[in-house]
């Protein structure tokens, strides 16, 4: 038996639910005279929303086209291209999930090695066109290629292995660091996927090095084979820089040292991923290609990937169809969008909602500078876009153009959509409410930005108290993806359509949530920060507290958290807690002297401690049993969330488990590799109960 034939029986059996991603190969006369090109064009069947990916079957697929392309003596070059709008996004992980033994998940690492390798080992040049989303598998495809181009409006180029608990184990640990350099490799395969598994656009992708020429979408196709016949015909040579060996050891050891600092060693696949980079150094296509079979191997069985698959599932699936959303015909048209107040978090609402929505929103605030202040940020920001590419300058004009200023609010009086971003206290937003009711139109959709005061409580002297809804960004806006959202006590359903289609429109992803003090991610935030903080008051060292949960590989320490949001925001959530949930919820009097001593945290702008600000924790305040060991801080805060949890299901801030977890990884940071919060309380052993089944996200501790 042939080792494709070895391959074949052990995988095909288990794909039988494999979506299919056929190669379909055309002749292409290229220009100029160039010869013939055997175009292939990866496609499964379904339009975009269903993206091309690679099973054993499409695997074979594809190695059976490129078994007759090599028997041609007929051809100048062979192409690869996608369906409209995709390229391809990698391996099929539903597929992958289903692999039981190493052998098998060999034999997976192995059969992608042995088909895209082809394409850049054929007797004639290989052009990779990528005229849409390329990741994962689907970029290995490209880089196995000779020569690349790609569109300008590709909106994902990504190996995002590394979030799953994966590296890239198609050859790309080993041919992108070669084309781009390790520092930009690096930048794709562990830093992106690190970061909210950031995607890389088209233009950013050629400037990195991905692609050797760069085309625009409405004739990307055409361009791309009028290139390619320059390049065979020699009118067009392209040039790679070289890297030297201190290049690589500086970018792969700084990288190291950024990976320890955000995980501690929590999750095995960066540090492979960084280990394999290293390797393409001096490793021969053979060697690399084989130590990429291994890592595969190990981390295909690993409860990493088990993690992150669950937590992937979530972020492309249940983010699309949030629980409890009505009906989206039900929705109110917006046309223009009132933003009430101008400082940072108002000004970038202003700017994402110009942005997504390509609509005219005006700003107010209560005077001319704080007005003028907030637009020249919004058009500061689209200058930077501009400047990177990322609008036209057409595109940049029309964006500063929809961003006006008012200071008064009947400039909202035929806006469909109104928000604030004032001052967290709800005697101010009640009387901007206040004021904008009566000014706008009956249908005028209100939205409050509030992170933890009550919707409810807001609306209660409104007219049409239907009509408001919490609309929950996190900051920084353009950056974070979720959006909660939440249903006040008279909030109707139409108004409940309007904000989920808006938060669609402004690509976030929405979670619906009861209107509950802090909602999901800041009560729960607030939970955890409170049982550190709480045993710092105790008399637990602060360092000790806060690297307690080092080995979680959180996305930033408890102190650093602080830093972020600022103690006096902490304190005031804290305390709206506290009223709500004396019980569960302390205010640290430490916490308070800290913000009466005006100290933005515990660090200074180097992050070293400042003394002054640690000396305010100092001692403790001598209650409870004193100070405690770093494994009792976090048992002690992780129980804590456990029980919070329970009780936020039991209320019914959300409709299931999964909605919590969702919530946490889009608006907290919680990493992919821990699966989910409530899998992980469940697995570790910190939750009463069960929160989820088993079987669902269940993995060892």
């Amino acid at each position: 038996m042939s080792t494709l034939d070895t391959w074949r029986a052990l995988l095909t059996e288990r794909a039988t639910d494999e979506v299919v991603t056929k190669a379909l190969v055309r002749d292409v006369e290229l220009p100029g005279g160039a010869g013939t090109m055997a175009l292939i064009t990866l496609d499964n069947g379904f339009d975009h929303t269903k993206p091309n990916t690679f099973g054993p079957h499409g695997l074979f697929a594809l190695n059976g086209a490129l078994s007759e392309i090599a028997e041609r003596t007929d051809l100048a070059a062979v192409g690869v291209t996608g369906k409209p709008f995709v390229f391809g996004v990698g391996a099929d992980l539903k597929g992958a999930a289903a692999l039981t033994t190493r052998e098998e998940a060999l034999a997976i690492g192995a059969l992608g090695h042995h088909v895209f390798r082809r394409l850049g080992e054929l007797d004639v040049p290989s052009f990779a066109f990528v005229n849409g989303a390329a990741m994962g598998g689907g970029l290995e495809v490209a880089l196995h290629c000779t020569y690349r181009t790609i569109s300008s409006g590709v909106p994902a180029v990504a190996l995002p292995e590394c979030s799953l608990g994966l590296v890239p184990g198609w050859g790309g640990t080993q041919l992108l660091p070669r084309l781009t350099g390790p520092a930009n490799a690096i930048k794709l395969i562990v830093e992106n996927p690190l970061a909210q598994n950031r995607m890389t656009r088209g233009r950013e992708a050629f400037e990195l090095g991905v692609a050797d020429a760069l085309f625009e979408p409405a004739d990307f196709l055409e361009e791309s084979l009028r290139w390619a016949a320059r390049v065979l015909t020699g009118e067009v040579t392209v040039e790679r820089p070289d890297h030297t060996a201190a290049d690589w050891d500086k970018a792969v050891a700084d990288a190291r040292f950024l990976v320890d600092m955000k995980l501690h060693g929590a999750a095995p696949a960066p540090y492979r991923a960084l280990d394999l980079i290293a390797l393409a150094r001096t490793a021969s296509r053979d060697e690399g290609f084989a130590a990429e079979d291994e890592a595969l191997a190990d981390l295909l069985l690993s409860d990493e990937l088990r993690a992150g698959l669950y937590s992937f599932d979530l972020v492309q699936r249940r983010a699309r169809r949030p629980a409890g959303a009505p009906d989206a015909s039900l929705a109110r048209k917006v046309t223009k969008v009132g933003v009430v107040g101008a400082g940072l978090m108002a000004s970038q609402m202003a700017l994402l909602f110009a942005r997504r929505l390509q609509v005219p929103v005006v700003l107010t605030d209560l005077d001319q500078a704080r007005l003028d202040k907030g637009v020249s940020y919004v058009h500061a920001e689209v200058d930077k876009l501009a400047g990177k590419g990322r609008v036209s300058p057409d595109q940049a004009n029309r964006l500063k153009a929809l961003v006006t200023g008012s200071l008064t609010k009947d400039a909202f009086a035929d806006a469909d959509f109104v928000i604030e971003a004032v001052f967290e206290d709800l005697a101010v937003k009640k009387q901007v409410f206040a004021e904008v009711e009566a000014v706008v139109r009956a249908d005028c959709v209100l939205a409050t930005n509030t992170s933890s005061l009550s919707v409810t409580a807001m609306g209660e002297d409104l007219a049409h108290p239907e009509r408001l809804v919490g609309f929950h960004f996190f900051n920084p806006v353009a950056v974070m993806p979720l959006l909660e959202i939440v249903r006040g006590g008279a909030t109707d359903d139409a108004t409940l359509a309007t904000a989920f289609t808006v938060g669609k429109a402004l690509k976030k992803s929405s979670v619906l949530v009861k209107d509950a003090p802090a909602f999901v991610v800041n009560r729960l935030l607030t939970r955890f920060m409170g049982e550190v903080i709480g045993a710092v008051d105790e008399g637990t060292p602060l360092e000790t507290a806060e690297h307690a949960l080092d080995r979680l590989g959180l996305p930033m320490t408890p102190f650093a958290l602080l830093q972020l949001v600022g103690p006096a925001v902490g304190l005031h959530v804290a305390e709206t807690l506290h009223e709500a949930f004396p019980d569960r919820f302390g205010v640290s009097a430490n916490l308070a002297k800290l913000v009466a001593a005006g100290k933005p945290g515990v660090y200074r702008p180097d992050f070293s401690l400042d003394e002054e600000a640690v000396a305010l924790f100092a001692g403790g305040s001598g209650v409870a049993d004193g100070p405690s060991t770093a494994d009792q801080v976090r048992v002690r805060v992780l129980r804590a969330l456990a029980g919070e949890i329970r009780i936020m299901l039991d209320e019914g801030v959300v409709a299931a488990p999964q909605d919590i977890d969702l919530c946490m990884i889009l608006g907290a940071g919680w990493p992919f590799h821990l699966g989910g919060i409530t899998p992980y309380l469940d697995r570790a052993g910190h939750s009463p109960s069960r929160f989820l089944p088993p079987g669902v996200a269940s993995l060892p501790a």
